[in-house]
């Protein structure tokens, strides 16, 4: 099994193995087993067999790829954590420092389809650590760019682009051959748990090296030092597992990988809804934004209203749209359609309210918070609470498709009921944005000083006259 490691480069990774002979125990395809289209899923000791990994020495891989996950958020909100310090230091405006993560996302979207391809072909191990050790070279470089070169800090940070793609599509694919059903959930919810604790972390670690050196470059010299660590870690303990060895019978062949032309016509019948995601996200923002700078003129609780009125206004159409899922799946994509534009009306909104209720010198550390919160009560823990729900109300019923079918269905429209919840925060948030936002604008303005320790007083009546006392002297 651990030959896969020592193969070139360029060569395939699951060419090692055709799996264990038919009937080892704790496998799928165990002689007796009639059911060949429902297979039992692999126990530890199956797993183990099949792809030559401990329990202790997969869950150790996971953990080196969830730091790596980490590490990679960390880079990528590094720089927004000292923007402010990097547009002063090149002399440049809003339009060329958001031109920098412009960059940078127009490098790693074209690149992750490059890596996509090699990731499923040849050695995903060596892609990954050649990929992390360029662009920890490109970072440290890019921390030593002279003020009269800004062109060579948007190359770099498009180079950055290549190590994030080669790990961002690759590192999933590992956990999915190493673990199975419950136990994959479980690990795919640690390992994008680094996404919010990294964007987060970049953040505070930006600002926060900056101030302690009395230079952003720092700042910039922090993650390839980490990313060396990374590199060693992925070289002296991942090991490639079989392709796709834990999800087949282990009488059918190895799978092998298709052409490139082939593999896109197959996606391509999976993406409809992916498409439909695009098109509403790209609606919704646009409408969520006209209707809230419209409603502002006769109303200054115009912003939090709106995205309330999206959210209350998407429940419906989502929780019809999988109670149609069985009877109609054009019924289905119609009221996902307008569910998801309702949904994506608060994105761009809701950025606009952080920033104008928050002062200037905390604006990056509110975002960072906000990013935690967001994917915390969000897309980290969801997706496992959604599997786990639905396994549960699957071990009530009689095993069948229909009842795996009606299991996840129910469990989904969990989240029309949660997106209710979410326009009624919103409506709540209604009642204080105007005086948030004013305090906001006093405190930037110089007119209003925030009351520290020394100022910790009330007025009480003394002697005919008010006083300012404190606080401590009226509680004893």
């Amino acid at each position: 099994m651990s030959g896969s490691d020592t193969a070139p480069f360029l060569s395939q990774a699951d060419d090692t193995d055709d799996g264990p002979a038919p009937g080892t125990p704790g496998l799928p395809g165990s002689l007796g087993n009639s059911k060949s289209e429902d297979p039992e899923v692999p126990d530890r000791e199956g797993l183990q067999r099949i792809t030559g990994l401990s329990p202790g020495r997969s869950a150790l891989i996971v953990a080196v790829l969830c730091y790596i996950n980490l590490l990679n958020y960390m880079d990528r909100f590094t720089v927004a954590g000292v923007l402010p310090d990097i547009e002063q230091f090149f002399n440049i405006g809003d339009s060329s420092s958001g031109l920098i993560q412009t960059v940078f996302i127009s490098s790693y979207m074209v690149l992750a389809p490059v890596f996509g391809y090699l990731g499923d072909r040849y050695n995903r191990k060596y892609l990954m650590c050649g990929g992390i050790a360029f662009w920890s070279l490109v970072t440290l470089g890019s921390s030593f760019i002279p003020r009269e070169r800004f062109w060579l800090l948007l190359l770099t940070r498009g180079l950055v682009g290549v190590g994030e793609a080669s790990y961002s599509t690759i590192a999933p694919t590992l956990i999915a051959d190493l673990f199975v059903a419950d136990q994959r959930s479980r690990m795919l919810s640690v390992f994008y748990f680094a996404i919010p604790v990294g964007s987060g972390l970049g953040y505070i670690a930006g600002s926060k090296v900056k101030d302690v050196a009395g230079d952003w470059h720092w700042a910039l010299r922090v993650t390839p030092g980490l990313g060396v660590v990374a590199v060693l870690l992925l070289f002296l303990v991942v090991r490639e597992p079989p392709r796709g060895a834990v999800e087949r019978h282990s009488d059918s062949p190895p799978l092998n990988p298709t052409s490139w032309w082939a593999d896109l016509r197959a996606l391509a019948r999976n993406l409809i809804f992916g498409l439909i995601t695009c098109l509403t996200g790209v609606l919704g923002v646009g409408l969520g934004v006209e209707t809230s700078r419209r409603l502002r003129r006769s109303n200054p609780r115009a912003d939090p209203l709106v995205c309330a009125a999206g959210l209350l206004g998407s429940a419906p159409f989502l929780f019809l749209s999988l109670a149609c899922a069985r009877g109609s799946i054009v019924a289905t994509y119609i009221f996902i359609f307008i569910g998801e534009t309702l949904l994506s009306m608060n994105w761009a909104i809701v950025a606009d309210i952080l920033l104008y209720v928050v002062i200037p010198t905390r604006r990056s550390t509110a975002e960072a918070f906000q990013i935690v919160l967001s994917h915390l009560l969000g897309d980290a823990g969801s997706p496992y609470l959604i599997g786990l729900i639905s396994d549960r109300l699957r071990r009530r019923w009689p095993p069948s498709f229909l009842s795996e079918f009606r299991a996840l269905q129910f469990s989904l429209m969990l989240c029309a009921f949660v997106g209710a919840l979410g326009g009624a925060a919103f409506l709540g948030t209604a009642i204080f944005i105007e005086g948030d936002r004013r305090r906001a604008q006093l405190h930037v303005q110089g007119l209003l000083r925030e009351a520290g320790p020394a100022d910790d007083r009330i007025v009480v009546p003394q002697r005919g006259r008010s006083t300012r006392v404190p606080v401590s002297s009226v509680l004893i």
